[in-house]
């Protein structure tokens, strides 16, 4: 018989670890002390040992481990758990490809350049939403202020008693041929209201975001940092872009915070 201590050094492996097993009922010794509790294995579970690591280094977890020790080692099985496991490890692996390029990328611009984005910009799904919104074109980008607040302004005015209900306000922008389409309102589920509309903004799958922190003055410039990154990550925009006003209370902006959110595809 094998102590514990010397069929873990065999196995290459950890006492937690065949505790954690014993527990899991995937590796029981063959003899457990009645008094001292010390756990002693026959050296031919070694064998059974040797294949719990190889399935966990190909990264089984422990249900398909038991389920394979139990049923036994079939081809068919065991080709159909691979390929499934070939599936994972290929998409873990275009996520570290992914990663690995935006390392490079950073470092390159902190060596040759010497400068950072000033915004901190990931990748996350957008959920759908259902705004109580207006909707308006501007021709120009100087316009855009002038009709964002007093949208907002005008849905909560007409919701009323409700306001408090009101989550945080978003705007969609929308190139058309006569300018910049707008819709500004609240995320809101309660009765429809004359003189706003309820327009629902669609999941994203994926969307590269930002925190601009405030003033608008200079959002552009954020956006800009945005669309930068979405080609350096080969994306392509796919669908109007939002702002998400997580935060827009004081007159001066100062304090203000607005998450940049632009749906995005693989080029």
């Amino acid at each position: 018989m094998l102590s514990i201590g010397a069929f873990a050094q065999i196995g290459q492996v950890t006492h937690r670890q065949l505790r954690h097993w014993d527990t899991a009922g995937l590796l029981v010794p063959a003899h457990v002390d009645e008094f001292s509790g010390y756990r002693s294995y026959d050296p031919s579970q070694l064998e059974r040992l040797h294949r719990i690591v190889a399935l966990r280094q190909l990264g089984f977890g422990l249900d398909d481990i038991s389920l394979i020790l139990e049923q036994g080692v079939d081809a068919e099985r065991i080709g159909a758990l691979l390929r499934i496991r070939r599936a994972e490890v290929e998409q873990e692996h275009r996520l570290a490809a992914a990663r690995l390029v935006d390392v490079e990328r950073r470092l390159h611009l902190i060596e040759s350049e010497n400068q950072m984005s000033t915004i901190e910009i990931i990748e996350k799904p957008l959920p759908s939403v259902r705004l109580a919104a207006r909707r308006a074109t501007v021709a120009s980008q100087p316009e855009v202020a002038g009709v964002v607040g007093p949208a907002f302004d005008a849905v909560a005015d007409i919701i009323g008693a409700e306001k408090g209900s009101l989550t945080t306000p978003i705007a969609q922008y929308s190139a058309t041929e006569d300018g910049t389409e707008i819709v500004a309102g609240y995320a809101y589920n309660g009765p429809a209201r004359d003189g706003f509309e309820f327009i629902d903004l669609p999941a994203a799958e994926l969307a590269i975001c930002g925190i601009h922190l405030g003033s608008m003055d200079r959002i552009a410039v954020s956006w800009q940092q945005i669309h930068t990154e979405i080609i350096a990550r080969g994306f392509v925009p796919a669908g109007p872009c939002r702002e998400l006003y997580v935060r827009a209370v004081s007159n001066d902006q100062s304090d203000w915070v607005t998450e940049l959110q632009q749906p995005v595809a693989r080029a």
